[in-house]
């Protein structure tokens, strides 16, 4: 999820600096470049030899400790992608506050321009103090993340415990994210299984939970996309502009009123290829005999409409379910709809697929090449998959 990202992790002198050995596992299971500064003190709570064994990366603590040219704390500045203090130390804290440079922590901070999280931890008395919090206020240009209440080493209880480290892990992952590299693209995205009603009660349909649209949608939105979901599943928010939808007859409106303008279109709902020929507008009463007759017509194919009348450019994206020969009907499924990609999954398994939080799929391009994307979170999945198509 972070690879090709490197972040710079200072490190102060506090009882919680042990947890961030843990903390740069994570970045690494990520395929992060991860390194670290820590101030002198922060290296009576863990060693040097620790931290650059985790982190893979020579560990910097003085201030000209300079192998170069170039000044180290501009060179740190300059490398990194975002910087996570953690934990943050109630000096250390007010240093940054107030515009400190006596250490290199700190001169790295005054000259850093991108991000830079914070995760205070101190004594609780110590992070109620009012020069604290008018520190703290001064600091709105970071992203402090505020130490949490519970039993503190000195033995009291209080608010001045590092918060999780998965929430450090969270949100320098969603701060990336938003890089705003889709900024001025218009991405539409299908989601969800179509409704073909019979009778105001039934209805035929599919176990598309919408999952995965709904994560591409994030994840595009988080990235500075202008994002229409189209969809049959619940809105996600977060300012996404959601078009509620039921039928494949609706779905496919509302895909050719977005379509003109989009950049990509990625069709990842399950459209029903039929519905009923005709709808009772009243429920259809049970007969004596053991037999029901439901005529069905097939469903416009959108995907393929899409691809007919593609502009220049354009970017479309289909889905393929399937239950068996995954990777022929797929091939099959490409060359007769004429999309940019296919998305391929196996539904045949419980782990992945419908309904499941996780998948396991394909990527498979006009040209016919195949690129497998392993079982994981859908989020991850979502990620990678576009960050491959666009």
């Amino acid at each position: 999820m972070l690879s090709g990202k490197t972040i710079l992790i200072g490190i102060t002198g506090g009882i919680a600096a042990y947890k961030i050995c843990d903390l740069i596992r994570m970045f690494k299971r990520s395929s992060a470049n991860v390194r670290v500064v820590c101030t002198p003190n922060a290296l009576n709570f863990v060693t040097r030899l620790t931290l650059q064994s985790l982190s893979g990366n020579e560990v910097a603590v003085e201030q000209f400790e300079v192998n170069e040219f170039k000044p180290e704390h501009i060179s740190c500045a300059d490398e990194a992608d975002i910087m996570v203090i953690a934990p943050c130390s109630a000096n250390t804290f007010s240093k940054i506050a107030n515009g400190c440079c006596d250490n290199l922590l700190t001169s790295i901070v005054c000259a850093f321009n991108k991000p830079v999280i914070i995760a205070p931890a101190m004594n609780c008395n110590m992070w109620e103090n009012p020069i604290i919090q008018e520190n703290f206020a001064r600091l709105s240009g970071f992203e402090i993340l505020e130490p949490e209440s519970g039993f503190l080493a000195c033995g009291t209880r209080g608010q001045g415990r590092l918060c999780k480290i998965e929430k450090i892990y969270d949100k320098t992952v969603e701060i990336l994210a938003n890089s705003r590299k889709l900024a001025g693209k218009k991405i539409v995205i299908t989601s969800g299984g179509t409704i073909e009603n019979i009778d105001p009660v039934r209805f035929l349909s599919n176990h598309s939970s919408g999952k995965t649209g709904t994560a591409l949608a994030q994840n595009a939105a988080a990235q500075g996309a202008e994002v229409v979901l189209i969809t049959t599943a619940d809105a996600p928010g977060g300012g996404i502009k959601t078009v509620k939808v039921q039928s494949a007859l609706d779905m496919q409106a509302a895909v050719e009123k977005e379509s003109g303008t989009a950049d990509c279109i990625i069709m990842s709902a399950a459209v029903a290829d039929y519905r009923p020929k005709e709808v009772s507008a009243q429920k259809l009463k049970k007969a004596d005999d053991n037999e029901l007759s439901v005529k069905l017509v097939k469903n416009p194919d959108i995907l393929q409409e899409l691809c007919k009348n593609k502009r220049e450019g354009q970017i479309i994206v289909g889905f393929c379910a399937e239950s068996e020969n995954l990777i022929e009907n797929a091939k099959a499924k490409i060359q007769h709809k004429g999309c940019d990609y296919l998305i391929a999954n196996d539904i045949s398994r419980s782990d992945i697929g419908f309904g499941s939080d996780e998948n396991e799929v394909y990527i498979i391009d006009k040209n016919l090449n195949i690129k497998k994307l392993d079982k994981a979170p859908k989020t991850v999945i979502a990620a990678k998959i576009l960050e491959e198509v666009l």
